[in-house]
């Protein structure tokens, strides 16, 4: 998933695109998908809002001269040769080709998103009357980031001294196929994000947020296994509220936590066995708690 976004738009008589410039594992791409008609993309230009300097410009067919933005040269900072003009024998199977449908990724040769608020695009083989484009687009739109989502989570009152879930409340994003133990789960459509895990969890299973020890979030790996991500500790005395809850919440994706944690394979149920109580989607070890010990939702 990206962690950021820039996106571009073309559009003009026979041809329009989007232009995704993004950074996933500390590199940075561009996705350029075409909406409407084709080109072959022959290579792309980058540039800032800082029009200082000397501007880059590749040979013969491939420059961008004579563009202008806004009635001004474009000063470009960095430029990538993706293929020569002419479709050859390869003819639309080559493979800067792309066509309604389509999309191209090419890596980019920045550090950072701030180098990059205009793109260009050369391309020849094009579906506009010209049949070639110099395209520049700015004013990207800068996408709100998608929030996170969880395939189970566990608002927990009790551990065990290593860590161990013992006491409290199970919720999964969806319904199993085979729910063995009745854990609860979100309702059917319900996106599964923490303030709608919170919710269900309070409104209603009749949760309550000041008892949490820790709420432990899951998700599975690409084996289907379950993992545990990352766990959300109360402070001392207790989260006095749900948003206090939300706010901590916020605080650790804000930080990072889901870049830094890699996660511990758990199976599904936490091997639990014939000592563990599930129909409410409490969970009890009744060598560690007792029912008179805790009051279960």
């Amino acid at each position: 998933m990206p962690e950021q976004s820039k996106v571009f738009t073309y559009q003009t008589d026979g041809l329009s695109y989007t232009v995704t410039v993004y950074e996933q594992d500390g590199a940075f791409y561009a996705d350029i998908a075409v909406a409407e008609g084709a080109m072959d993309v022959n290579a792309v230009y980058i540039g800032d809002d800082d029009y200082s300097g000397d501007s880059v410009s590749l040979d013969g067919p491939l420059n961008m001269n004579g563009v202008r933005l806004d009635g001004e040269t474009v000063q470009w900072d960095d430029a990538t040769a993706l293929s020569d003009p002419g479709l050859g024998p390869e003819g639309t199977e080559k493979e800067t080709y792309v066509e309604s449908g389509d999309t191209l990724t090419v890596e980019l040769d920045i550090q950072s998103l701030d180098e990059v608020d205009i793109f260009g695009i050369r391309a020849t083989s094009t579906t506009t009357e010209e049949g070639s484009i110099k395209a520049v687009s700015d004013d990207p739109e800068e996408p709100e980031p998608e929030e996170p989502t969880f395939d189970k989570l566990f608002f927990g009152q009790v551990f065990s001294d290593d860590g161990f879930p013992i006491g409290g409340t199970y919720v999964l994003a969806e319904e199993p196929e085979d729910n063995i133990y009745n854990i609860p789960f979100l309702p059917e459509g319900t996106e599964p994000t923490f303030e709608n895990y919170l919710s269900y969890f309070e409104d209603v299973r009749g949760g309550d947020v000041t008892s949490l020890e820790s709420v432990v979030f899951y998700d599975n790996d690409e084996n289907g296994d379950l993992q545990e991500l990352f766990r959300l500790d109360a402070p001392d005395g207790g989260f006095q509220s749900s948003d206090d809850l939300l706010a901590a919440y916020d605080d650790a994706i804000d930080s990072g936590v889901l870049d830094a944690t890699s996660g511990m394979d758990l199976m599904a149920a936490l091997s639990l066995g014939s000592d563990f109580e599930l129909d409410t989607g409490a969970v009890i070890e009744d060598d560690v708690v007792g029912d008179e010990d805790l009051d279960l939702v």
